[in-house]
């Protein structure tokens, strides 16, 4: 089973669909930003944006299905807004419920797997900075380039939200439980600090995987390297609970590296040598991804995606032959 969110999650399974196994996808409800945000708060929903991307990972629908689910429209009143954040959106208003929408949404898409909301209330992710300054939403958060310099407290739901039973269950069954890649503090940890999360994942007899992002978010994890990652995963879970970190040894091009660097943003790297000793295994492979990324001129955000990204394929062979033993 994997735990994220975004592209991340959408990246992930598209390649872990392709295998002979069963999957589950929990995925975090805090996301606040682009069309997402805008239905949110005209709506009054729960955020479609991170499921509607595993639905369509998982889907095995057709081809223009899944193009269907991820358009977005560039023009008129409806500009900015992707057509399946407003079916997920409508299936919500009409289901009863969101959890209720998404099993519709399954159904229709013809999913492989189970796509899972980590909470089903409510979520409004705060982060409180040392320097008192409190970050309002997912949205305010990731475009925050001075948290690392100024500190973090804490990151919170506000109110506090409850696990969704089906995520707690679904983790007592695992085999394997696979956290990112996503980004680090807007995808993956608000997973991690939902009522019940922690818990179930300490007590799980699952083995647990971290996906190492490629390249570190600028104010945010800029002098992170690999065992930092896995150090904060395992500090909002409360104990050394990560067994494999996954990391990526090919590096993209020049040009595009120097894109990167001009924003602060720098490929994460691992100190081999940095400890003597470490409680979870590292898996070293080329996972890099030689598609040119392309976004939508209607996506309002467009600026902060990734172009430096993992390669579907290679990422779910490495995660099959953990499982594979």
């Amino acid at each position: 089973m994997t735990i994220g969110g975004g592209t991340g999650s959408f990246t992930l399974l598209t390649g872990l669909k392709k295998y002979p196994i069963n999957i589950s996808a929990i995925v975090s409800m805090a996301d606040d930003g682009g069309s997402t945000g805008v239905l949110r708060d005209e709506l009054g929903v729960l955020p479609p944006g991170d499921v509607r991307q595993c639905l369509v990972s998982l889907s095995q629908s057709s081809n223009i299905m899944r193009k269907l689910l991820n358009y977005r429209f560039e023009e008129g009143g409806l500009k900015g807004h992707n057509f399946g954040n407003l079916l997920l959106s409508a299936l919500e208003k009409i289901s009863g419920g969101f959890a209720e929408g998404v099993e519709e949404a399954m159904k229709i898409l013809n999913v492989k797997g189970k796509v899972i909301p980590v909470t089903n209330q409510d979520a409004r992710l705060y982060m409180e900075l040392k320097c008192k300054t409190v970050l309002n939403g997912e949205n305010e958060i990731n475009h925050a380039f001075d948290i690392q310099r100024k500190g973090i407290k804490r990151l919170y739901f506000s109110p506090k939200v409850k696990a969704n039973p089906k995520a707690i269950k679904k983790i007592k069954e695992a085999d394997l439980i696979i956290l990112g890649p996503g980004n680090h503090y807007c995808s993956i940890l608000p997973n991690l600090i939902v009522d019940g999360m922690p818990k179930a994942i300490r007590e799980s007899k699952a083995k647990v995987v971290y996906n190492c992002n490629l390249v570190n978010k600028a104010g945010h994890t800029e002098r992170f390297d690999l065992d930092d990652y896995v150090d904060s995963i395992n500090g909002y879970l409360g104990a050394k609970r990560v067994d494999y970190a996954v990391y990526n040894t090919k590096k993209p091009s020049n040009k595009l590296i120097a894109k990167y660097e001009s924003h602060k943003e720098l490929l994460v790297e691992f100190g081999e040598e940095k400890r003597k000793e470490r409680n979870y295994q590292v898996i070293q492979a080329d996972l890099l991804s030689k598609e040119k990324v392309k976004y939508s001129q209607a996506d309002a955000i467009s600026s902060i995606r990734s172009f430096i990204r993992h390669d579907s394929d290679k990422l779910a062979k490495v995660l099959v032959d953990i499982i594979k033993g």
